[in-house]
Order: structure tokens, then C-alpha cells, then sequence
């Protein structure tokens, strides 16, 4: 597709930001296993903490190509930071915008989109990850407040950040209608970081388990009415998945052009590598994957941006783009060598960075039956 001069500017944007500021520090935080906060404030300044939210609540109020580009040039300079940004700008931005009230948004939706803070999803749990319905985290309504009782796992952000927002259960009778989302500081008594987990890649996102052990929330800290966690939780997984693509392109289309540096660069048998054919055509197919994986993703955000139905869409793109990623990050440590296998280089961290892809945001298994089931169903 062509882009549109904001599109072409809001890249441009990102480009420079992730050169300047990103790219020259992503191997420190990943030794650090932390990103300083003022990155994450100065991601804010430039509208990218709340890309697609509208501008009366601080966001930048842009469209889905837009958050694409933006997410794409995060992501190759540190795809940790990448997934920092994509869960604050959606699902949680994205639900508050579409189900919270004035004064939720004005409590907590402007300081995220604007930057000022940054949020957690809460969703995920020891014992439910793709079954999302398997919750078992209760809410309990008190008085004016409902308290929260459970256990939360890979949080994203579930340490560093100022805002959660909570699937729990409400009504353990009524299934996946009796399920509701809550907005709360992590500040609150209760909300209690059981560990930050040592992890193979992102290390620069912090990612936790989470105790909720009477954590007392506000009533009009409710998303939506009661029973309509489920649905809140579901309708931003198409954004979830486009979000994921766009890092997965990012990270790969980083390894390509580190392997075709290295390539130009490294002589053997008196020529550079990129003159052997070996190696052309390992850089010539990786180049096509990650540009085929860049408009897939592009394709699903412009059908986001029409309003029409995107799941099978969304899916591939996921599905598609983590592969593609994994594959191009280990063809990018092939073709370095036995230097590729060491920190001196960049496409170690690079893999590593993209084997989760294939993970969170629905395994690759759940895209397949979500494909699949599409297929069905819409021919």
C-alpha cells in the first residue's frame, strides 16, 4: 500500500526516535532487564503511549497504519519496549475509550494516553491462558467496593506500571457472563508483585506474577456494567494481534539488515559474504518474508481503520509475522557465524526477542483454530 504523508511522518517519527534514543541503550536495558521510565514518558510526548485514542482524552488520534509504523520502528530498535507500548495503547486504552465513563477517563485514560503513566492487563493467570474464560480470580462486591481475590501471570508491565486493569469474576454462576474488568492504581493495598520473572527475551519489559489479596476497588471503578468483562476482554484482540505482527515485523526486518551489514562487511574465500549465492539467497528470501509479513499486518490495520471484521486477517498476520521472525533472526545467526551466537552482536538478543511472538496474545495453536473456524464460518 502507499502511505499517506502523516503515515509517512509518523514512521519517520518513530524511525528517529527508536535511532536516537532506543537503539544505542537496547543492549544495556537488556543486561539491566529494565527500560528507564523516561523512555517510556518520551514515547508519551510523541503520542505513541495512546496512538489511536482520540485527542480530547490526549491521545494522538491516529488509524491503525499509523499504530503499525510506529509499533514496527519500536520494535527493531527493542521489542520489549515494543510490548510495553502495545499493551498500554491496546487493549487499555483502547477499552477505556470504548466502555469507560467521563470520569474513568479522565482518571485514568488521559494519563496513559498522554504518556504520563502506563498501564498493565490483567488477564492471564497459573491456570488460564488461552482459555480465558478458566478465570479464576474472584471480585466480591462489599458495600461500595468490590474486593479482589487471585492470582495474575505474565503481566506485562505488572511492576513498572502506575495503572492495572483486572479480569476477575463476579458471578461464578453466570460462565463467561459473569466475568467483569476493573480499573485500579497498582498502588493499592493488595495489589502485591509476587516476582519478577527472569525471562529469555524483552528482558528490558518487566513481567510478573501478580497477588491479589484483597484488593478493594471503587464500584465506579467497574468497566463497562458487570458481566461484560468477557466481552471488553475479547473485543481488542484483533488490535492485540495486529499490535504483535508489527513486532514481529520489526524484530525481523532489525535481523535482516544486521545480516546483510555483516554480509557486506565479512570477506571470505576473497569476496564478501553477500557476493557468495549461499548467502544472497538466504538474505533475498528473508527480505521477502519480512516484506510479506509488513503487508499483511498493513493489510489487517486498514481493515481495522474501514471498520470491518479483521479476525481471520488479524490472525494470519500474527501467525505469519512470528514465524517469519523466528526463522529470519536464526538465518540473520547463521549467517554471522559464530559471532551471531555471541552479545557482541545484536541478532543473539534479536532471537530471543522473537521467540515469545509465537506465544502471547494467543498461541499460534489458537490462531490456526481461529483461521480455521473463520473459514468456515464466513465461506
Amino acid at each position: 500500500m502507499i502511505l499517506s504523508l502523516e503515515q509517512q511522518q509518523v514512521q519517520r517519527l518513530a524511525r528517529a526516535f527508536a535511532a536516537r534514543e532506543m537503539i544505542p541503550f537496547a543492549a544495556q536495558w537488556d543486561r539491566d532487564c529494565e527500560v528507564p521510565i523516561s523512555v517510556l514518558r518520551a514515547l508519551g510526548e510523541l503520542g505513541f503511549m495512546g496512538l489511536c485514542t482520540e485527542p480530547v482524552w490526549g491521545g494522538a488520534g491516529l488509524d491503525y497504519v499509523s499504530y503499525v509504523l510506529a509499533v514496527e520502528e519500536i520494535a527493531a530498535a527493542d521489542c520489549g519496549v515494543a510490548n510495553l507500548m502495545c499493551v498500554n495503547n491496546s487493549p487499555n486504552c483502547a477499552a477505556l475509550q470504548a466502555y469507560g465513563t467521563a470520569q474513568q477517563k479522565a482518571r485514568f485514560l488521559r494519563p496513559l494516553a498522554t504518556g504520563r503513566q502506563h498501564s498493565a492487563f490483567l488477564l492471564t493467570e497459573p491456570l488460564a491462558g488461552s482459555d480465558a474464560a478458566a478465570i479464576e480470580t474472584r471480585a466480591a462486591r462489599s458495600g461500595e467496593n468490590y474486593v479482589l481475590n487471585g492470582q495474575k501471570a505474565f503481566v506485562t508491565g505488572g511492576r513498572s506500571a502506575e495503572i492495572a486493569l483486572i479480569v476477575a469474576v463476579t458471578d461464578p454462576a453466570a460462565g463467561k457472563r459473569g466475568i467483569s474488568c476493573f480499573l485500579t492504581s497498582t498502588r493499592t493495598p493488595g495489589y502485591r508483585v509476587v516476582r519478577e520473572e527472569q525471562k529469555l527475551g524483552h528482558r528490558a519489559a518487566d513481567t510478573c506474577q501478580i497477588a491479589l489479596e484483597d484488593l478493594s476497588v471503587p464500584a465506579d471503578q467497574l468497566l463497562g456494567t458487570p458481566g461484560a468483562g468477557y466481552k471488553i476482554a475479547l473485543a481488542f484482540l484483533e488490535n492485540g494481534r495486529i499490535g504483535v505482527a508489527a513486532q514481529a515485523v520489526g524484530v525481523a526486518r532489525a535481523a535482516l539488515h544486521a545480516a546483510q551489514r555483516y554480509a557486506a562487511d565479512r570477506r571470505a574465500f576473497g569476496k564478501p559474504l553477500s557476493a557468495h549465492q549461499a548467502i544472497a539467497f538466504k538474505l533475498a528470501d528473508m527480505a521477502t518474508a519480512v516484506e510479506g509479513a509488513h503487508h499483511m499486518t498493513l493489510h489487517a490495520a486498514c481493515l481495522k481503520d474501514a471498520g470491518q471484521s479483521c479476525i481471520r486477517e488479524a490472525s494470519m498476520a500474527k501467525l505469519y509475522a512470528s514465524t517469519i521472525a523466528e526463522q529470519v533472526c536464526s538465518e540473520a545467526i547463521q549467517i554471522h557465524g559464530g559471532y551471531g551466537y555471541l552479545q557482541d552482536f545484536p541478532v543473539e538478543k534479536y532471537y530471543r526477542d522473537a521467540r515469545v511472538l509465537s506465544i502471547y496474545e494467543g498461541t499460534n495453536e489458537i490462531q490456526r483454530m481461529v483461521i480455521a473456524r473463520d473459514l468456515v464460518g464466513r465461506d
